[in-house]
């Protein structure tokens, strides 16, 4: 690997506008140009503009893709979406200085200090990521999460709002309101609400499609307010969205401000001139680093505590976009980059060793902050600071990679605030999109995410018709072969018995006996 000055200067790219720059030198390549997918980046540059203009880009569900559009309404293809954009940006605004203000109060009178957010994926990760990277204890609203359906997860942010529902606002998020961890989400906290004699109407917002499940049930039952999400944005690029938007305008977080720096970032990521655009210069090194067919995973490295939940909100944005079975010409291709990631320095501690010395499976994306914090630093030793000390612990797990052949990337940003979290989302999803055109794929539809709704809803009623079985055979005791063989279900053996050992653990029924000969019956 070169680690000379001179080829560290052909590999530095600054960009000032954005206070970013991209240190592409330990790639493994002379240049960008040197690439071999260098010259595929021209058929990929004209994909994205057809894609910004308005081209049908996801046509398993004959979806537009128009997340850019969000940060610039006057791009968007139609001026119906222009304005509904733009109207959404004002929403935003007064329903948020209303509550800020206090003018809309919770069922007891009392103003909202507490924010709880219902959603699971993009509705979730986005939020959660801007809320870490940009939050903190002065914050007009606090926020808590329901995104999984573990009902213990559930109660544990319960716990944490012991006392202040009553100045808890719920924002419910789901674009069709048919996703089921978000409806038991909104039930599980409908139920708490009821439980403290609380209103859960004057607490809780929607933001769905219109005409949803959800939105119809905020209209019967007088929710506080609805808010758009529309077809032609998904999940994991919805946080410019009021996905993204309306939690952190509640927070009191200059969502505006994320707003233009994802802006400045789509347009320097539009210039169609490889070193003057940091998401080409990102796609061309991932297309190198994995030869183009998931060779190696992405291990993400922020360096920066604020920055701790980045490598998640990427798993989404990347693997949902990037991993898919065929090709655009339906040859069968596993196409897909792994990532994975732990924040610096902790990784010191973690997984470093095999980083340097294990399988060279992968890739580093290291995430360098230059401003270590506000206000006044002291010494730990003479001369150096606690961030002195994070600033070697990035440089040197870099050097220790660099000297045994690990490539790697380094993003360097000047500080963490809401222009840079916003160039930073932007980037991301402009370098997915353009590495998948390098790949041949296409980046905005998720058949897998859905082959796995279909499955899980099969478990559920599989379970019902085990309970059926049971109410009427009161008092029998069966094992899961036994009842698979009574439902005529004998290929979900293995499923059915997971299905009664849970229904057990949670006495639904009973059990004798452990393992596969284990016995269940009710009462």
């Amino acid at each position: 690997m070169d680690l000379s000055w001179e080829h560290f200067c052909q590999n530095h790219f600054d960009f000032p506008g954005l206070t970013l720059s991209l240190d592409t030198s330990r790639v493994g390549w002379p240049r960008p140009e040197d690439a071999p997918a260098f010259s595929a980046l021209e058929s990929a540059f004209a994909a994205m503009q057809a894609l910004e203009a308005g081209a049908m880009a996801n046509p398993d569900e004959q979806r537009q893709v128009g997340h850019y559009w969000l940060r610039s309404p006057e791009l968007a293809p139609t001026s119906e979406q222009r304005a509904a954009i733009e109207a959404s940006h004002e929403q935003i605004r007064q329903f948020v200085g209303e509550v800020h203000r206090a003018e809309l109060v919770g069922s007891t009178g009392k103003p909202f200090t507490q924010l709880l957010l219902i959603g699971i994926g993009g509705s979730a990760l986005g939020p959660q990521l801007v809320a870490n990277a940009l939050g903190g204890s002065s914050n007009p609203m606090q926020v808590h999460f329901f995104d999984n359906t573990d009902p213990d997860g559930m109660d544990r942010v319960l716990e944490a709002l012991e006392g202040q529902l009553p100045q808890t606002l719920v924002v419910v998020i789901s674009k069709s309101g048919g996703t089921k961890e978000t409806r038991n989400g909104m039930l599980e906290a409908q139920h708490a609400f009821l439980k403290a004699g609380l209103e859960f109407a004057r607490h809780a917002v929607a933001v769905t499609g219109v005409g949803s499940a959800l939105s119809e049930t905020a209209a019967a039952d007088g929710w506080l307010e609805r808010f758009p999400m529309w077809d032609w944005v998904g999940g994991r690029t919805s946080e410019t969205a009021v996905v993204g938007l309306l939690p952190a305008a509640l927070q009191g977080l200059d969502w505006e401000g994320m707003l233009d720096g994802a802006r400045e970032m789509d347009a320097v990521t539009r210039i169609p001139d490889v070193r003057q655009n940091p998401a080409a210069l990102l796609a061309l090194a991932w297309h190198t680093l994995t030869e183009g067919n998931a060779q190696k995973a992405m291990v993400v490295l922020p360096y920066k505590d604020r920055l701790e939940l980045f490598s998640r909100y990427l798993q989404q944005l990347v693997m949902e976009s990037l991993g898919k079975e065929q090709d655009l010409s339906g040859a069968t291709v596993h196409q897909g980059l792994t990532v994975y990631g732990n924040k610096g320095s902790t990784d010191q501690h973690a997984y470093i060793q095999q980083l340097r010395e294990g399988p060279n499976d992968f890739f580093a994306v290291f995430l360098e902050v230059l401003k270590d914090r506000e206000g006044v630093t002291i010494d730990v030793e003479p001369g150096v600071t606690s961030g002195d000390y994070l600033h070697g612990f990035f440089q040197g797990t870099r050097t220790a990679l660099a000297e045994n052949e690990r490539a790697s990337l380094t993003l360097t940003l000047e500080q963490v605030n809401a222009f840079s979290v916003g160039a930073l989302i932007a980037l991301f999803e402009r370098a997915v999109g353009l590495y998948a055109s390098l790949v041949g794929i296409n980046a905005y539809h998720q058949p897998g995410v859905e082959a796995g709704k279909v499955a899980a809803g099969a478990v559920i009623d599989l379970q019902g018709k085990s309970l059926g079985w049971f109410q009427q055979n009161s008092g029998r005791a069966v094992t899961a072969p036994e009842l698979a063989q009574e439902l005529g279900q004998a290929a979900d053996t293995e499923t059915l018995f997971r299905i009664l050992r849970h229904l057990a653990a949670n006495n639904r029924l009973t059990q004798s006996g452990t393992g596969p000969e284990a016995r269940f019956q009710v009462g």
